[in-house]
């Protein structure tokens, strides 16, 4: 009897160990199907997927696959442009417009003048202007070949040099044997020397008394050692004789001066008038000039 039951007890064993194998199989091949179909699933739509735990989606963003193109979608290569097929802009020519003409200046007609040498014929003085009324500048002597570079208007004073030099002064053309027509000298004039310590003269007048014309100013105070020795006011003056304007400078010792001035110029009379002093002029002052 204890060897039947030993024997049955162990049949009954052996059948619920293969009962539990072939339950253990059947789940564990449901398994694998179920996990199969999740994964398929979520590849073609992400957002079915759920987690397994707690039945709690999760916090991530999934990002869509990027879809494929198809070969019809496919970006075909732009064509590059071929060196032969680029046309060249036409030219089209530009007729040249013809010159306006214009008129043409005439030439101006220009004085040509010369510089003319000559030999100082006796000693004389040379000074700074046209006349005796200006100051001595310095000497010549007979013998002395100089240039002669300018003149007055009426050629009767010319600016003379010494050859290659340049310290010019006024000579009387008469004491002069110049080599040439003096007149084609260019007619010039030289700046004054200014006086460094006296201004201009004042109580400067004229009056007229017919043809005359009465010229007046206050003196000029001379400190010691200041005199030139020479006229102390000197009058440049331009004056009517005879139908034309002729320059005319004047010295005077005296701080009144009398003038022969005629109506009839085309331009009117006028004059002017300095202080001297040995280092030079004062500045110029015009004097009224009273109508004919």
């Amino acid at each position: 009897m204890a060897a039947r039951h030993w024997f049955r007890q162990t049949i009954l064993e052996r059948l619920v160990s293969v009962m539990l194998s072939a339950i253990l199989f059947a789940v564990l091949t449901s398994c694998s199907s179920s996990n199969s179909e999740v994964s398929e699933n979520s590849l073609s739509d992400p957002t079915s997927i759920s987690t397994q735990q707690n039945g709690v989606a999760p916090t991530s963003t999934i990002i869509a696959p990027t879809q494929a193109l198809s070969p019809t979608e496919a970006i075909e290569p732009s064509p590059q442009p071929s060196a032969t097929s680029t046309n060249e802009p036409t030219r089209t020519s530009t007729p040249t417009l013809a010159p306006t003409p214009t008129e043409t200046p005439l030439p101006t007609a220009s004085a040509t003048y010369s510089i003319l040498r000559g030999t100082i014929l006796e000693q004389a003085n040379c000074r700074y202007g046209p006349g005796a009324a200006y100051l001595y500048k310095y000497g010549v002597y007979p013998g002395f070949y100089m240039d002669i570079i300018g003149r007055n208007e009426t050629g009767n004073w010319v600016v003379v040099q010494a050859i290659g030099g340049t310290n010019p002064c006024w000579v009387k053309a008469s004491l002069i044997n110049i080599e040439g027509n003096v007149m084609s000298v260019a007619p010039t004039w030289l700046p004054l020397p200014e006086s460094p310590y006296y201004g201009p003269l004042s109580g400067v007048s004229a009056i007229r008394q017919g043809e005359s014309v009465i010229l007046s100013w206050n003196p000029l105070m001379l400190r010691a050692g200041d005199d030139s020795l020479q006229y102390p006011y000197l009058v440049e003056a331009w004056l009517c004789t005879d139908g034309q304007l002729s320059f005319t400078p004047i010295g005077s010792w005296e701080t009144m001066l009398t003038v022969k001035d005629e109506a009839g110029c085309a331009e009117p009379s006028h004059a002017r008038v300095y202080g001297v002093e040995k280092h030079g002029y004062t500045a110029w002052v015009n004097i009224p000039w009273p109508t004919p």
